[in-house]
């Protein structure tokens, strides 16, 4: 039996593997598309061959480490961005390593390429008086600013993924008094149901019947009616807290970003009091764990355990005199 060439690996991982077996949710197959995408055009440069015309010997274990310090040097990618992209490329080379037993050894040098340890940054999140400054700022007198206001207080209650966001549609929102809430398919196809408070609904309701009559029209769209793209959702969040800087200089400190506004939900939920296990589920955590990082950004969880311990006796001694 011949062995696969690139392409057939290629095309067999993502509609076999990431599509038939895995079910995977078209938020993970379009970021392993991309780490595949951007693999192949740094190779086809590197080999000096169009991409079509690449092996899987074009693709060993020296030019992946290449590829990762292009992501590194070239590219000003984060740590966290670089693993995202490693790991794709592992999870290809596990699917085709049974498949090429002739270039295992070119597939198990590409798997042993190790991820990068780094620091796991403090939690960034918007204070109250941030996030009202936040909600202010859209200028509601226009069919942008009534949008984006609306987006900005869905974000910042529910705690959504950008992806998230971005595919609500109108008939994922209920508006009734009971059982208002969004529902979403997050990561690994996992549907969940986020309550939204009356806020949020007296935000939500005149929005929802100006973005349009079709149930599958997008909750949030642009004015041509299609879905947001994450680089539009991402700049609007820049864009106003921009603005919001004019009236609570503080936020100017902060790097904004619509992921800092789903911080923003899960730290308003642990100073409530919310137990972390509850926050996972809320945020759609795949482990209770991950949750944990907003333990460590709460200083005041930290100085209500400092009230309860005893300080020891630190008086100062008398120097003895001769």
């Amino acid at each position: 039996m011949t062995a696969p060439n690139l392409t057939a690996l290629i095309q067999g991982f993502f509609t076999d593997r990431l599509v038939r077996q895995r079910q995977s949710s078209p938020q993970t197959i379009a970021a392993y598309r991309d780490a595949i995408r951007l693999l192949l055009l740094f190779s086809a440069q590197k080999a000096k061959k169009p991409p079509v015309r690449l092996t899987i010997a074009d693709l060993d274990a020296v030019t992946v480490a290449a590829f990762l310090d292009h992501l590194d040097s070239d590219r000003h990618n984060s740590t966290a961005t670089r693993n995202a992209r490693l790991a794709a490329i592992h999870s290809f080379y596990r699917y085709a390593l049974p498949l090429i037993p002739d270039k295992a050894h070119t597939a198990s040098q590409v798997l042993a390429i190790p991820q990068r340890r780094h620091e796991q940054a403090t939690v960034s999140y918007l204070t109250e008086t941030e996030t009202d400054a936040l909600l202010q700022a859209p200028d509601r007198k226009s069919w942008f600013g009534r949008r984006d206001h609306a987006l900005l207080v869905t974000a910042i209650q529910t705690g959504l993924r950008l992806s998230e966001l971005t595919a609500l549609t109108i008939q994922d929102i209920t508006t009734t008094i009971l059982g208002a809430a969004v529902h979403t398919i997050g990561k690994g196809r996992r549907e969940r149901a986020t309550p939204l408070t009356r806020q949020t609904l007296a935000s939500l309701r005149p929005w929802l019947r100006e973005a349009g009559p079709e149930p599958t029209a997008p909750a949030f769209p642009t004015q041509r009616g299609t879905p947001m793209s994450a680089d539009a959702v991402q700049r609007l969040v820049a864009k106003h807290a921009a603005t919001a800087a004019y009236s609570c200089p503080s936020i100017v400190t902060k790097n904004v970003t619509p992921h800092t506004l789903r911080h923003t939900a899960a730290m308003a939920l642990m100073k409530a009091g919310v137990d972390t296990s509850v926050i996972a589920l809320w945020l759609g955590h795949q482990s209770p764990v991950t949750t944990q990082i907003y333990l460590h950004a709460d200083m005041t969880i930290k100085e209500r355990a400092l009230e309860r311990v005893n300080t020891p006796n630190t008086t100062p001694g008398r120097r003895a005199t001769m």
